[in-house]
């Protein structure tokens, strides 16, 4: 195993261009929860837990062939109540379903960036515990403890994040690769 094979974020145009230059090759994965944050705000309050729902239908699929036909029905079905929403699904394809070229036991852990934030909460609130630091380096070593216990965690739980089998499998059938989404701003 080796190099960066998915790099997951929101859709910042920014972060989308330094992670196009900074990692050739991986594919990328738009933050599902995120998409989600965008298109309930151009959605009637109203309508807003009926069209998550219908959404959510998509990722609750159990291989990447039905999740590609329920995206298609949810596009469909969208197009005639919600047809801004069903257009911005369909323009975010790729980025959404990304995480459909690797193995069904990461999706869970491959298609949000909540893991990575839920350990961002935990730096943050035990920097704030301390409040000011002496020197660089004391933070340092305190965001490095989160990360090692987070590590810890992950790796010797008995369930974890990733396993090494199904780390091993990913290396080698699924290294397919996604087309970038070159023209991304473009598409904004």
């Amino acid at each position: 195993m080796g190099g960066v094979q998915l790099v997951i974020s929101d859709a910042h145009t920014g972060l989308i261009a330094a992670i196009e230059t900074v990692f050739v090759g991986a594919s990328w994965q738009r933050c599902r929860v995120h998409f989600m944050r965008n298109v309930l705000a151009n959605v009637p309050k109203a309508a807003g837990q009926m069209v998550a729902s219908i959404i959510r239908t998509i990722f609750a699929q159990p291989d990447t062939e039905h999740v590609l036909g329920q995206f298609d029905e949810v596009v469909r079905m969208l197009t005639r109540s919600h047809p801004k929403v069903a257009d911005m699904l369909d323009q975010a394809r790729d980025d959404l379903l990304a995480f459909t070229a690797f193995p069904v036991q990461h999706w869970r852990q491959i298609w949000s960036t909540n893991p990575l934030e839920r350990v961002n909460k935990e730096i943050k609130r035990r920097t704030d515990v301390v409040g000011t630091f002496p020197n660089p380096a004391a933070l340092l070593r305190l965001a490095g403890h989160v990360l090692i216990e987070q590590h810890d965690e992950w790796d010797g739980a008995d369930r974890r994040y990733f396993s090494e089998h199904s780390i091993s499998i990913g290396d080698t059938t699924y290294r397919r690769s996604l087309r970038w989404p070159r023209d991304y701003a473009a598409r904004l």
